[in-house]
């Protein structure tokens, strides 16, 4: 079964942001200010990229969505640190609304309209875990009977961890999170123009079936500046320094390593 990703890297989408802009300008500028787009670099690098890069099943497909006006020095970059990933496609568009064009964008990356797929939403400063594809899969599978009768079906594995990145390494935290877009899929039929962009992550349980997974560790949930869940004041989640046997735990269920984290953020 095909299996389908999508990847907003600093797109002006108009609308779905927390923080909004009076115009399409000011959303440009501020995506595309140099310090917040270091930042996000630094963690497509060090998180986003990796995992991806790492899966026990390599049959899928990341498109990573970017705006066609991103400055060329940011494309290129861009393209540098995923041209070693043959999952990763860059796909540009210009300002246009959010759900309208990411669905778009999945259902033209359907290869068999009338078959079924999985579809799934990778943040550009998460992570989930190396088998995440694979698990995906195999979800679809022992779900069968319900995948047969509905349009949709999502598939959710709740538990995973709130980290900061930082020249210090890895601060992190245990969290349980249900509907978090990290470590989600979702099974459309074939035939059906539904995907996973057009419910609202946190509401889909009201439009079709969720089966939850409560183990193994699936997500790493990003805590940094420029996060836009977190322009508004929200509530701080505590996270303390990771310790050698979880530096390695974050290595071989994320694979993100914690020297390349200091060597990178590290940097001046």
């Amino acid at each position: 079964m095909q299996v389908i990703g999508l990847c907003r890297f600093s797109y002006p989408a108009i609308g779905g942001f927390q923080v909004e802009h009076e115009t399409i300008e000011d959303r440009i500028a501020y995506l595309y200010g140099e310090t917040r787009l270091e930042e996000r670099f630094r963690l497509m690098e060090t998180v986003a990229l990796p995992c991806i890069k790492a899966q026990t099943d390599e049959d899928f497909e990341l498109i990573v969505v970017i705006g066609d006006q991103l400055p060329k020095t940011h494309r290129d970059r861009l393209h540098d640190i995923t041209a070693d990933i043959a999952q990763v496609r860059i796909h540009e568009e210009p300002p246009r609304p959010q759900r309208e064009v990411m669905k778009e964008i999945l259902n033209n990356a359907r290869k068999d309209p009338a078959a079924p797929c999985l579809q799934f939403r990778h943040d550009d400063d998460d992570a989930f875990a190396v088998d995440f594809i694979e698990r995906l899969r195999a979800a679809s599978c022992d779900a069968e009977r319900i995948t047969d009768q509905h349009k949709t079906v999502t598939f959710d594995w709740n538990k995973g961890l709130v980290a900061e990145f930082g020249a210090d390494g890895i601060a992190s935290t245990d969290i349980f999170r249900q509907l978090y877009p990290a470590a989600m899929g979702m099974q459309i039929r074939g035939n059906s123009p539904l995907t996973i962009m057009n419910f609202a992550h946190e509401k889909i349980a009201r439009f079709m079936p969720v089966i939850s997974y409560s183990e193994p560790q699936m997500f790493v949930r990003s805590h940094n500046s420029s996060n836009d869940s977190r322009q508004k004041p929200v509530k701080k989640i505590p996270v303390k320094p990771v310790d050698p046997k979880q530096a390695q735990m974050f290595k071989d269920r994320f694979a993100i390593d914690i020297d390349q984290i200091s060597r990178v953020f590290g940097a001046k």
